[in-house]
């Protein structure tokens, strides 16, 4: 039909029928109401061709619409406003639809049934294979000014923030109706008829679901209402930073291009003014997405559910850029945009530097002069420990990147006096008395030492942009995990030396703190001396008086062997890095009290420093006590001291204390084991003392016998009283110690080798060291010796009267009972052995030499029981083995 089309409204009725629409008739008043009583039931049946004659006969006038949706087989109209139509709409969606691929689909809808309204408006419609839904507003604008209504400006007098919308896409669907041609006057407000443009009611094409679903898509792709911004896809504008500063996302919304934001998802299809049209990356479908319709607020709008992005919400760059990158994270987005370059550098507020005061340490370990006096200022040379100039700054606001701070300021070598041992980082300080100890840190530990050396702090953001830096101590979790590696990169401490010591390369260690070579730490027990580059004859000639002619020149030794075997231990401590292996323990004995036990562990006391401790009630306590020492306390002495008179000294672990290099126990109060170097002289003093087990081969025996009455009254020393002297000349000789030492390396070392077990090394060095001192008497005490072990003693004379009784015959324990009952060894009880009692000694000693003669086993196959006999060493002299 045309302008001129006869309004014959049962024809069209007819029409309409037979296409299978379900018809309604409009009253003429304007309102485009039915004019039925109810229309509802013609949602669902379709009206018959009886209820058209009955509507549209006669000369009342009327309009006639179509029920959309199932009832009419499945209809949809989609309807453009005029102002659509002059806006361009109409003309924007055919072109996207043909670069979207729908071009086909669409040119079919566009030329299949149209209709002209009274207001210029376009109405296509279309067949759905599927369903058809409800009524839908596909696009709107904004009302302009010029377009306001009467109601309209008065609603925006009442309500100036009210929005007035005017659609300009939209559908008829399911439950919905419109008008078609011929309608005309007075049914529209405008009094102009409905126009047939294009097709009919037999022209409607059919489109399945999703090609109408993408159709209906880009038609919502011109909606131009504000959509509202959430901080999630599209941060509010903040404000403006001092100084002209730009933040990360503003530079990245500047800087970036949607390509390559979206690559890989979207790929451009057209681009419309501003406005560019999106479709799937793989080419699948047609437009899903829409950015720059607002140029103002470049956004990406999604249609098309399945993609990273919530359908019908608007995106920024930068809110889709932390959407795909960070999971929505802008915080985390924007440090990361940082750290690629966008954004200019946030001023930042500097947290105010304090200076760490240098620790000075002067360098005293040199040498013995012609005075004798010891330095005290003024010493040259010699390094420092190791200290820095100022606090290294350090940024723990992330805790991660502190974590990874701690370990590398460890690697520099900023962390200064920290060490690193068995357990963990240590320090090494000095305690109430004076005495180095090694400190294993703990979390509070670590935390204070942080808080002291590193000028931490956290990194604050105002809302202006600029960055305060606050001071800040390191949580205690980080600081809990720093201990809790298993390795740090800090200097190793192998130990605490209190004196010049020799290295394992015969240099000298001879500089306060650290040393890197041997990881040792020299914290000396009294100011060091000034030594001469080179050792002369004058200064060893000095050296010797002062030790051999001066301070132990009126102890009462019982032998020769007495006096070289406590220099030997003397000067151990100087040499103990030099050597490997253990040291015996060194017994100080004598006859009676007062006899000088006390001033001979003074002088290593004065000299290096001594760790005291009281004789333990059991082996398990001696265990915790010897823990306890390597552990912690620094002295390269340890002393049990005045153990009870006469006490025989049988302990199984100190016999395995001694023979070990490595001692490895459950520190006290904690649940980890811990490995420590056994580098200390273990001494211990008593009146009387002797061995028994295994302890007598482990020990070296420095004994006293002042053959007087009231020893402790005696006078008249060369030096007078020891003590004194030692506090004031402690330094000096020291000094003289050390100039012994390095005057036997400047003779090129000479050995003598000797033969003592697991001491065999020590024992060398140390016999090569007296022989070239001229001290005689190193180890010359062998047969003495056995006569300070009561086990040695006893068990050896048992077996001698055994042989003298028997022979090589062999024997039951009960015939050596019977045959020998005041020479058989006894219960503590003074009570003779049953013969199984001294069966099962007789086998804890088979194969031991006493003396010169041994126990042997024999088993008796026949009595089914062991046989024992005595076998003779050679040893008589006659240089051959006695069967």
């Amino acid at each position: 039909m045309t302008d001129s089309q006869s309004p014959d409204l049962r024809a069209s009725a007819r029409e309409l029928h037979d296409a299978g629409l379900c018809v309604l008739p409009i009253k003429a008043d304007g309102t485009k109401a039915p004019a039925v009583r109810s229309w509802t039931p013609y949602k669902v049946q379709r009206s018959t061709p009886a209820e058209h004659d009955s509507w549209f006969s006669g000369s009342r006038p009327a309009g006639i619409a179509v029920v959309y949706g199932a009832v009419s087989g499945d209809v949809e109209m989609i309807e453009f406003e005029g102002h659509a139509i002059t806006d361009g709409v109409l003309d924007e969606v055919t072109e996207i639809m043909d670069a979207s691929g729908l071009g086909t689909e669409w040119q079919a809808i566009l030329s299949g049934w149209a209709t002209e309204s009274p207001s210029g408006g376009r109405h296509y419609r279309v067949r759905l294979e599927g369903g058809v839904p409800g009524n839908t507003k596909l696009a709107s604008r904004l009302a302009r000014e010029d377009e306001y209504t009467d109601e309209e400006r008065q609603r925006l007098r009442e309500k100036p923030h009210a929005r007035i919308i005017r659609v300009q896409i939209e559908t008829r669907g399911e439950g919905g109706y419109g008008l078609v041609e011929p309608s005309g006057g007075t049914v529209h407000a405008s009094g102009r008829p409905y126009l047939r443009v294009a097709g009919g009611p037999d022209t409607i094409p059919t489109l399945d679901a999703a090609a109408m679903t993408a159709i209906r898509d880009v038609c919502r792709m011109l909606d131009t209402l504000p959509k509202p911004e959430t901080p999630k896809t599209a941060p509010r504008a903040p404000q403006p930073l001092p100084e002209g500063g730009v933040r990360p996302g503003e530079d990245y919304e500047a800087r970036t291009d949607w390509q390559d934001i979206l690559a890989g998802i979207f790929r451009p299809l057209i681009t419309r003014g501003s406005t560019t049209y999106w479709g799937w990356a793989d080419g699948v479908g047609g437009v899903k997405a829409t950015t720059g319709r607002d140029p103002e607020h470049d956004r990406l709008y999604v249609f098309a559910t399945g993609s990273e992005f919530q359908a019908e919400v608007p995106y920024s760059k930068f809110g889709a850029y932390a959407l795909l990158k960070h999971g929505g994270n802008h915080k985390q987005a924007a440090a990361e945009l940082r750290r690629e370059g966008y954004g200019t550098p946030p001023p930042r507020r500097r947290l105010t530097s304090v200076p760490t005061q240098p620790h000075h340490f002067s360098d005293g370990s040199t040498a013995l002069d012609a005075e004798h006096a010891p330095e005290q200022e003024g010493f040259e040379g010699g390094p420092q420990l190791r200290a820095v100039s100022s606090k290294p700054e350090l940024d723990i606001t992330n805790e991660a990147d502190a974590l990874d701070g701690v370990l590398q300021l460890m690697a520099k070598d900023q962390l200064p006096d920290l060490y690193k041992r068995s357990g963990g980082p240590c320090w090494v300080h000095r305690d109430d008395n004076d005495h180095p100890r090694i400190q294993q840190l703990a979390t509070d530990n670590l935390r204070a030492y942080l808080a002291d050396h590193v000028q931490s702090y956290i990194v604050k953001r105002g809302p202006d942009e600029v960055e305060t830096e606050e001071r800040e101590l390191f949580m205690p979790k980080t600081c809990g995990t720093v201990l809790g590696r298993k390795d740090w990169p800090l200097p190793p401490l192998r130990g605490i030396v209190t004196s010049p010591v020799i290295r394992p390369d015969g240099t000298l260690l001879d500089a306060l703190g650290y040393d890197r070579a041997t990881g040792l730490y020299l914290e000396p027990r009294v100011k060091l001396r000034r030594l001469q580059p080179q050792v002369t004859t004058d200064s060893l000639a000095r050296a010797k008086d002062i030790v051999l002619d001066q301070v132990l020149a009126d102890f009462p030794w019982v032998a020769a062997s007495d006096r070289a075997h406590f220099i030997g231990a003397l000067l151990t401590p100087i040499l103990r890095p030099y050597f490997h292996g253990p040291t015996p323990m060194l017994v100080l004995t004598a006859t009676a009290a007062g006899s000088g036990k006390s001033l001979l562990k003074d002088i290593f006391a004065y000299c290096y420093g001594t760790a005291d401790t009281a004789w333990p009630e059991n082996d398990t306590e001696l265990r915790k006590s010897i823990t306890t020492q390597l552990y912690t306390t620094g002295q390269p002495v340890v002393v049990l001291d005045n153990l009870p008179n006469g006490y025989v000294i049988k302990s199984s672990v100190l016999s395995s204390l001694l023979t070990a290099e490595q001692w490895g126990d459950r520190v006290l109060g904690a649940t980890a084991s811990v490995t420590m170097p056994n580098d200390r002289l273990w001494i211990v003093t008593g009146n009387a003392l002797r061995t028994g087990g295994d302890n007598g081969r482990r020990a070296m025996w420095v004994r006293l016998d002042p053959n007087c009455p009231d020893p402790d009254q005696r006078d008249g020393f060369r030096i007078g009283d020891l003590r004194p002297w030692l506090r004031a000349n402690a330094s000096t000789l020291v000094a003289a110690l050390v100039t012994l030492v390095r005057a036997w390396l400047a003779a090129g070392a000479p050995l003598i080798r000797v033969r003592k077990g697991d001491y065999s090394e020590w024992a060398s060095l140390m016999a090569g060291v007296l022989d070239y001192l001229g001290v005689e008497g190193w180890m010359a005490d062998r047969d003495a010796i056995r006569d300070q072990d009561d086990e040695q003693q006893e068990w050896a004379a048992f077996l001698e009267m055994w042989r003298e009784k028997f022979g090589a015959d062999t024997v039951q324990t009960g015939a050596i009972i019977a045959a020998l009952p005041d020479h058989v060894p006894r219960h503590k009880t003074g009570d003779l052995p049953a013969a199984n009692q001294l069966g099962a000694w007789l086998k804890a000693r088979e194969g031991r030499y006493f003396g010169t003669h041994k126990l042997v086993r024999v088993y008796d196959s026949h009595k089914r029981q062991n046989l024992w006999r005595i076998d003779v060493h050679a040893d008589r002299g006659t240089g051959r083995h006695e069967p």
